[in-house]
């Protein structure tokens, strides 16, 4: 078997450092002997969460996203953006703020890597059940925004496939759910490794 060429980083620019990316330009050792530019988005990675209730039903949010410049159906949802705290604290965080819930039960279903041509971002999905509710704190004026709806989870299924679902790690994290809720599979621990959690931006913070 041939050895697999490692794309070594020969030097890297920094275009842009925001709040909750930054764009660098990477130039990169290529099989053929020369280089060519990548475009990379850094990321502080995100959880979502997969919120389903003793009646089947999924929790699912109304929310304004401006890139697309509509509101789009989601998975309650945040950003890792606490530095070492583990997912699932940070899954649990982002369930209570947006829709008022808290679970006894979480496992990981899927990572989802948004866009690796171009960015580092991955989203670690969990499905949280045993739930109960507990006082929302509106962070913000885009949280004030939010509508919350519950959804049998074949319905949202349904949306998913009719394109009214869009987000990536809702569509993702919906249709693992549907397969371990129906014992057609096996979730992870909600402490699984997370082999691709983002970490060079989060390290330019410190």
């Amino acid at each position: 078997m041939t050895a697999r060429h490692d794309f070594r980083t020969v030097s890297s620019e920094d275009v842009h450092v925001g709040k909750i990316l930054a764009l660098r330009v990477d130039e990169v050792e290529m099989p053929g002997g020369g280089t060519a530019k990548r475009e990379i988005v850094e990321h502080t990675g995100a959880v979502a969460v997969v919120a389903v209730d003793s009646a089947g039903q999924v929790t699912l949010i109304h929310q304004y996203r401006h890139a697309l410049g509509r509101h789009l159906w989601e998975l309650p949802a945040g950003l890792l953006d606490h530095d070492g705290e583990p997912p699932v604290v940070g899954a649990r965080r982002e369930l209570a703020e947006e829709v008022g819930l808290d679970a006894s039960q979480w496992d990981v279903l899927v990572d989802v890597a948004a866009s690796p041509g171009f960015t580092d971002e991955v989203v670690r999905v969990f499905l949280a059940r045993d739930l109960s509710e507990v006082d929302r704190e509106v962070q913000g004026e885009e949280e004030a925004d939010l509508e919350i709806h519950r959804f049998p989870i074949e319905e949202a299924v349904r949306m998913v496939l009719a394109g009214d679902i869009v987000n990536a790690s809702s569509v993702a994290g919906l249709l693992a759910a549907r397969e371990v809720l129906d014992g057609r599979a096996e979730p992870r621990p909600a402490d699984a490794p997370f082999r691709d959690k983002p970490t060079r931006f989060v390290a330019r913070k410190k």
